[in-house]
């Protein structure tokens, strides 16, 4: 039992949302995928895995009884994520017993105000228009 309680301590390593906001069951259950994938001693995407973190989940209803999940990714781990996408997505599908997988990057708009960010320049990628192409 102690063993289980701190995997899912490990697995909630894996959650960031913001201002403290709990975890929905779904995020838990990504996460804690995520985390055996990583520990797995067969897993070949286990070292980029390390700084994949998730920062929500969703599941989608898709055509006839089909179901999607889709798994939201903070924009700073999107480089890391996008390497390894194929192979995680694999995995991850083995795991919610063949429902597909989606992975989303999560961008932060910068408003006009962004000095106050401790920003000096905002970036083009952060615009509003840029972020909803």
């Amino acid at each position: 039992r102690e063993g289980t309680r701190l995997n899912m301590l490990n697995a909630r390593k894996k959650i960031v949302k913001e201002k403290g906001a709990a975890p929905t069951d779904l995020e838990e259950e990504v996460a804690k995928a995520l985390f055996d994938i990583e520990v797995s001693p067969s897993s070949d995407i286990k070292s980029e895995l390390r700084d994949v973190v998730i920062s929500g989940a969703k599941e989608v209803e898709v055509g006839k009884g089909g179901g999607a999940v889709v798994i939201h990714v903070p924009f700073r781990v999107w480089k890391t994520v996008r390497k390894i996408q194929g192979r995680l997505i694999r995995e991850l599908e083995k795991k919610f017993n063949k429902r597909h997988i989606v992975l989303v990057a999560n961008r932060t708009i910068l408003d006009k105000n962004f000095k106050r960010k401790g920003l000096k320049v905002r970036p083009r990628s952060r615009t509003l228009t840029s972020v909803h192409q």
